[in-house]
């Protein structure tokens, strides 16, 4: 039963996510806007690997801000949050939205890689183990950082600002692990050499799960 108030959760987003696309039309046009400019500043310039990683995880941070926001939010202006909340649990409610962030999370974080290196002439993936491995553990992580974040601001004023704000503490140590296991995958190091790191995002999700699973009850229903 639970696993299929789930999957009915995670269906209705995604049908939602490809009627309007909000989320893919927002991501894609400010990826495309911030990667030219970049584009354009540096030239031909060949950057470092810790620069690189840097400006890529700035890309992809933003994106996942303006594309995950939505989440509970068009819940609420389409007035169909109390219809949720009385014929769906609540644990089915929070891991059909977070596996929908998931997906989205993954879809945005491949639009922002692809243009990156793209129009970025000098930089590319040298330990692709590495890179892949951080790509989805990071799609995951943010997806887990934001989705009880969307639903605490779901009823403020000024969602989106209220969303980077309180979405950036919990973000920051996946970022800054990010940039800093994505430059060992630019620069060439070898797997191992990332593997604390990873474990770290790793561990970093399954708190962030457990702790947003307990907390979400009280969240959704006050």
């Amino acid at each position: 039963m639970l696993v299929r108030q789930i999957l009915a959760v995670f269906t209705k987003e995604m049908r939602s996510e490809l009627k309007t696309r909000f989320a893919l039309n927002a991501a894609l046009m400010f990826v495309l806007t911030t990667v030219l400019m970049i584009a354009f500043s540096t030239k031909e310039e060949r950057l470092s690997a810790s620069v690189a990683a840097g400006l890529l995880w700035v890309i992809l941070f933003f994106s996942a801000m303006t594309g995950l926001a939505k989440s509970f939010v068009s819940e609420e202006e389409r007035g169909t949050a109390l219809l949720l909340r009385l014929s769906t649990q609540s644990t089915a409610v929070y891991f059909g939205k977070l596996l929908y962030n998931i997906v989205l999370t993954l879809v945005l974080y491949a639009i922002g890689v692809l243009f990156f290196f793209l129009f970025m002439a000098g930089t590319s993936i040298q330990t692709h183990s590495i890179f892949w491995a951080v790509f989805v553990l990071g799609s995951v992580a943010t997806a887990g950082a934001t989705t009880l974040i969307s639903a605490i601001i779901a009823r403020a004023h000024s969602k989106n600002a209220l969303f980077s704000v309180l979405s950036f503490p919990l973000v920051l140590p996946l970022v800054l692990t990010g940039v800093e296991t994505t430059t060992m995958a630019l620069a060439g190091a070898t797997f191992e050499s990332a593997q604390s790191n990873l474990q770290l995002i790793g561990s970093y999700v399954v708190v962030l799960v457990a702790v947003s699973t307990m907390l979400f009850d009280f969240v959704w229903k006050d």
